[in-house]
Parts: structure tokens; C-alpha cells; sequence
């Protein structure tokens, strides 16, 4: 059985969490990322990849995540605060955190930094979660 998706509520949710990402990464703590990924502003300038590139990429990316938010939401039958931290949580303690354990595992990334992008991941996540879940 397929939940009926609240695609206004996966809109939503995707440009609210695009923009917490870009404060995250941004004003707030942007300063703290370059300095565990080892970045400058000169070397930020020579990255493979356009920066229009990257964020028309990663809203994709959080279109995508918040519509499986939004479907598994539905097909657990989650409401409220409660509901939307428990999925968070799940979601990010059996996919993200340990899915980016390989970063500190295998491509010789800091705990430090592991961490900073786990917690985000788990705020993103909850951010999501808390859209589509009130708006069922």
C-alpha cells in the first residue's frame, strides 16, 4: 500500500532544509567546516565542481530525501513531535551515521568532522520530518 505524498509538504520541507544548509555550511558554521576540511578561501575557489552546480545538485538531493521522509512518515503512520524525532532518529542512527562512518574508516576524515556532519544530517532530517509529519 502507497501513502498519498503532501508534495506542498516535501516542497517545503526541501527549500527550508536547503536553506538551514546553507547557514549551516554558510554564516553560522562555515568557518568551522574550512577549518576541518582543511579548506581556505583560495583552495574553495578551485573545488572540481561550480557552485551553482553543487546547490541546484543538492536541492535535488534534498527533494529526494524528503519525499522518502514524507513516504515513510505515511506508511508508519507517525503524528506530532514525538513521531517526527522517532523517524528522525531511526533514519539517521541506521542510514547516515552509519553510512558516514566511512568517511573517518576509510578516507582518513576526523572525528571532528564526522561528527559536525552527522549532527547536521540529524537536524536536516528532523527538520523534514517535523514538516511532513504536521502536515498529514
Amino acid at each position: 500500500m502507497l501513502y498519498e505524498v503532501n508534495y506542498l509538504a516535501v516542497v517545503v520541507a526541501t527549500v527550508i532544509s536547503f536553506l538551514f544548509g546553507w547557514a549551516w555550511y554558510g554564516p553560522v558554521f562555515g568557518k568551522k567546516w574550512m577549518a576541518l576540511m582543511g579548506y581556505t578561501k583560495e583552495n574553495m575557489t578551485s573545488m572540481k565542481m561550480k557552485p551553482i552546480t553543487a546547490m541546484v545538485l543538492g536541492f535535488v538531493s534534498n527533494l529526494v530525501m524528503a519525499y522518502v521522509v514524507a513516504m515513510l512518515a505515511g506508511l508508519l503512520g507517525l503524528s506530532g513531535f514525538g513521531g517526527a524525532f522517532t523517524l528522525a532518529f531511526w533514519v539517521w542512527l541506521g542510514f547516515v551515521a552509519t553510512i558516514s562512518m566511512g568517511s573517518v574508516l576509510w578516507e582518513n576524515r576526523s572525528w571532528s568532522l564526522y561528527c559536525f556532519n552527522v549532527v547536521y544530517q540529524f537536524v536536516l532530517i528532523f527538520i523534514m520530518a517535523m514538516i511532513v509529519v504536521m502536515w498529514m
